[in-house]
């Protein structure tokens, strides 16, 4: 996917600040030193910059190892929302996730967020899968 005056690569550098920064830009919580802690265990990551190289778009791939990578933190800076930067990053994750090996790409979302997965993104009808709040009370195994 082409975008004007948008930059979209696999992999190319990006700083802690500035991923603060993106996070903040559309109201999100941001914790500084995340990606520095993080991005070792990442298979790769997408950046989205305008001409004037300003990060305006993100997302992270996480793996297992094997055939399994998980998008994570899909970003767009506020400001530049509805450009389709979000798919476009989330479109060479996909691509590059597939270049490695890998055969399923899975990804979490909240209900506000289903059209741009499934529609825009073309993932699949939501599978069951299970969450705990590790924050929480553990459950008891019965």
């Amino acid at each position: 996917m082409e975008l004007p005056d948008v930059d979209v690569r696999w992999r190319a550098s990006v700083s802690d600040a500035e991923l603060v920064a993106l996070t903040v830009s559309h109201g999100g919580r941001s914790e500084p030193g995340w990606w520095d802690r993080i991005r070792p265990h990442s298979l790769g990551w997408v950046t989205a910059r305008a001409a004037d190289g300003l990060l305006v778009g993100f997302v992270n791939v996480a793996w297992d190892g094997g055939v399994h990578a998980f998008l994570l933190d899909t970003k767009t800076r506020g400001d530049w929302q509805r450009r389709g930067i979000g798919t476009a990053v989330v479109r060479l994750a996909t691509l590059r996730a597939r270049d490695a090996g890998c055969e399923w790409l899975h990804v979490d979302f909240t209900d506000e967020l289903r059209s741009f997965y499934l529609e825009a993104c073309g993932f699949a009808a939501p599978q069951g899968a299970g969450l705990i709040n590790l924050h929480s009370a553990l459950p008891t195994p019965r």
